[in-house]
């Protein structure tokens, strides 16, 4: 069965779709999609004017002009107290507090910010969204831990993590990172464990592609196909994968303390008597010292090594892709996702633009009446 969760872009999209047929009532199409009407035609308002799917994402309220932004002359004196002693926010908010000028320190820490007066190696923002999983099974993270080398090769730990309980569903001692070997791994896993809902991810091969806007490989692709939704942490921010980093730190210190093996077979041993060590013996403290054993339970989905074609909804127009990644529609060859090649995709037209979309996730717009094409980044979602 096709898996049914839908983004809130995805029903804005299907939403403006329907309303661009000569026979939509829009006034019903708002009741089903539980949308007000001013916000149903402000959709269609803004898709018919930018012709571009990707003119409904949701837009910042903030204002143009802030009446309560500090001073002009009060963020100058920020500026030149950070140029005399180069502190941070804390300090100057101290040497401010002594001139009779307090400021909060967010509001300093942003004059600095907004003038270009922190270094992005020295800055090192939160996580975008600190959270826990309700249930086991719901969110795994993986990671690529740095190698390590022996005596002709180089050992390359893969870990996979449950969010909800930290039990360590995988950890693989691979000698590459090559989408093979790293696509073996995940089924090895999934047929221990189980599926989870969804994974999270950094933006490192081979499960994120760099050189097309989309992010897919053909390793992402085969996790979508068996239904699990993909998220990727934002750009040079780590600690959205906090519970798996801090895995991996703690898989450095058992190294450090047992030694390291001295070829790929040691590797394998040393990591599964470690995971076993870490899921039912180490104390945890963030769960108030049990051990991830207690709070996990594999997965109720199976793997299904040959999963069945998508079902889309019946009157769609649905096309395979080529072995380049491209669609042969109205007597023009279309471009869409070279890591798709081979797929069935849905194509949906409104305003001349073709909407083509892979089971659930839009993936690109194309203008019929141009011939350009607009990669829409959303198969991985930021977290």
């Amino acid at each position: 069965m096709p898996w049914r969760t839908r983004s809130i872009m995805d029903q804005r999209r299907r939403f403006v779709v329907e309303a661009d047929k000569v026979s939509a009532n829009i006034s019903e199409l708002c009741r089903r999609y539980d949308v007000s009407r001013t916000t149903g035609y402000r959709w269609i308002k803004r898709f018919d004017k930018d012709r571009s799917f990707q003119s409904l994402v949701d837009r910042s309220s903030r204002p143009r002009h802030s009446p309560s932004r500090t001073s002009g002359e009060l963020e100058e004196r920020v500026l030149a107290l950070r140029r005399a002693y180069g502190w941070g926010a804390r300090k100057l908010a101290v040497l401010l507090q002594r001139e009779g000028r307090p400021l909060p320190e967010i509001t300093i820490h942003r004059i600095l910010k907004r003038n270009g007066m922190i270094e992005k190696s020295k800055s090192h923002p939160p996580a975008l969204q600190r959270f826990e999983r309700e249930a086991p099974n719901q969110l795994w993270q993986m990671d690529y831990k740095g190698p390590y080398p022996f005596l002709g090769g180089v050992c390359h730990p893969l870990s996979i993590l449950d969010d909800h309980s930290r039990y360590a569903v995988g950890l693989h001692a691979l000698t590459d990172q090559r989408g093979v070997s790293v696509h073996a791994a995940l089924v090895r896993t999934f047929l221990e464990h189980g599926l989870p809902d969804a994974m999270l991810m950094d933006r490192g091969t081979p499960w994120y592609s760099g050189t097309n806007a989309h992010g897919l490989t053909w390793v992402s692709v085969a996790l979508l196909k068996q239904g699990i939704r993909l998220y990727t942490g934002a750009p040079r921010h780590p600690q959205t994968q906090g519970k798996v980093e801090r895995f991996n730190r703690t898989l450095s210190d058992a190294v450090r303390h047992r030694g390291r093996a001295g070829d790929i077979r040691g590797w394998r041993r040393l990591f599964a008597d470690f995971r076993l060590e870490y899921n039912d013996v180490r104390p945890h403290e963030a769960l108030k010292m049990a051990v991830p054993a207690t709070r996990y339970r594999p997965s109720s989905r199976s793997y299904n090594p040959h999963p069945p074609e998508w079902e889309y909804p019946a009157g769609s127009v649905v096309l395979r892709l080529n072995t380049q990644g491209c669609m042969d529609y109205k007597n023009r060859r279309w471009f869409v996702c070279e890591a798709l090649a081979g797929e069935r995709v849905r194509v949906d037209e409104a305003n001349g633009l073709y909407l083509v979309t892979f089971r659930n996730t839009a993936v690109r717009e194309i203008d019929a009446r141009t011939g350009s094409t607009r990669a829409l980044v959303l198969p991985l979602e930021e977290l």
